[in-house]
């Protein structure tokens, strides 16, 4: 695995590491009736990458579930970490681990004909 795809995975993990907490200490801020987090500081984390964390922490601590938006952002935020995945991995030309995608069309067009 190379060097740049080592730390986007512990990027990737860290924010939504650090997104499920958040909620999660929002959560108990809530009961408590104490300061809460700005909910644009959530949002905020689930767009440079935490969303998975986010919609984890949704479920897991049943906060802001009743908000339709969050929902929203987090799953846009999400195809967009995906697509940003993709674009990076195909860049790299590791797409299904393969070295290059064009060897890979030529041995499979090879075994056919």
């Amino acid at each position: 695995m190379s060097l740049p795809t080592k730390i986007l995975l512990i990027y990737t993990f860290l924010l939504n590491i650090i997104l499920f907490f958040a909620m999660g200490y929002d959560k108990y801020c809530a009961k408590k009736q104490k300061w809460r987090l700005p909910e644009a500081y959530l949002f905020i984390l689930a767009l440079l990458g935490g969303s998975i964390g986010g919609l984890i922490a949704m479920k897991v601590f049943h906060h802001k579930t009743k908000k339709w938006y969050f929902y929203i952002i987090f799953v846009l935020a999400f195809c967009f970490q995906v697509a940003l995945w993709i674009l990076f991995f195909w860049k790299l030309k590791m797409w299904f681990l393969l070295p290059d995608a064009t060897n890979f069309y030529a041995i499979i067009y090879a075994k056919i004909c």
